[in-house]
């Protein structure tokens, strides 16, 4: 079997995720985005601006938009705007990020999941190595 032919072909790849965080709050009266601790964003390579999806654990919705910083070693994670509607403060929740790689890049490349307690303190982290 032939192997496909991947010239050019870019690749929706997930670097970062910070996996069951708590949704620490929900505010519908702000523009957008959703809020998290910069402790955080550092751990998992997200930079601030970056799209994100954001999975709801506790009640399976799933939105798009994007990361902006919060206060330092604060454990927010709070969704703004109409993205308030669908979690609500206590919700588990995964955040993540995705980058486009070229295809014939993904081979080795690194994708992070940091893991957190309740607090959404970072209590360890995993790499996965694309093979």
């Amino acid at each position: 079997m032939s192997k496909p032919c991947l010239d050019g072909a870019l690749r929706r790849f997930m670097y970062g995720k910070l996996h069951r965080v708590t949704v620490t709050g929900a505010e519908l009266d702000y523009v957008g985005s959703v809020t998290i601790d910069p402790a955080l964003l550092r751990a998992s390579g997200i930079l601030p601006n970056t799209e994100v999806d954001v999975v709801n654990i506790t009640n399976g919705e799933r939105i798009t938009t994007y990361a902006i910083e919060g206060d330092e070693n604060s454990g927010t994670i709070c969704l703004n705007g109409a993205a308030a509607h669908q979690f609500s403060k206590g919700d588990l929740a995964i955040i993540m990020a995705y980058e486009l790689v070229p295809a014939e890049a993904l081979p080795g490349r690194i994708s992070r999941a940091i893991h957190v307690d309740t607090k959404n303190r970072i209590s360890g982290s995993d790499e996965y190595i694309t093979p």
